[in-house]
């Protein structure tokens, strides 16, 4: 394993209770979302990203594994830790991203994966983020962050 997280997997679902479809790309439009995607076109909300130590670790609360396209996040890093702080910023390959706020998981998930499972991602959602620029997202694309600049003088 290298150094720079990268995306394992990406999930997109047509509609809101139809099951993520696995893809090894997809395309990114500035302020719509991912083509392809139930927020397709949302004012906010166009990725979701999630890390696969913290899908281990909801898994191990659970006690049984949790598939990454069952949690209907769209992206799925291999490793390191999303910055969850608002306004906050990550690259993943050349698509530009904003950290919104942190993704609480959904009731669903007891349906979908087995109960409990909303609980065991309690804190290990990943993050909601806005689209800053256009691009195609590929599974083994790098993903880079940084923290929000201070706003204090």
């Amino acid at each position: 394993m290298t150094d720079t997280p990268r995306v394992l997997s990406i999930h997109v679902a047509k509609a809101r209770r139809l099951p993520t479809r696995t893809v090894l790309e997809v395309e990114a439009e500035e302020g719509r979302g991912l083509v392809g995607d139930r927020y397709h076109g949302s004012k906010h909300r166009h990725v979701t990203v999630q890390t696969l130590a913290d899908l281990r670790a909801a898994s191990e609360i659970l006690g049984q594994e949790i598939d990454p396209g069952l949690t209907r996040r769209n992206i799925t890093l291999d490793h390191g830790d999303l910055p969850t702080r608002p306004n906050s910023f990550l690259r993943l390959g050349d698509v530009e991203l904003q950290v919104l706020r942190i993704a609480a998981p959904c009731r669903l998930l007891d349906d979908w994966i087995a109960p409990g499972a909303m609980r065991s991602m309690h804190d290990r959602g990943g993050v909601v983020c806005r689209l800053l620029s256009s691009g195609t997202i590929r599974v083994g694309d790098e993903a880079h962050w940084e923290a929000p600049q201070s706003t204090s003088r």
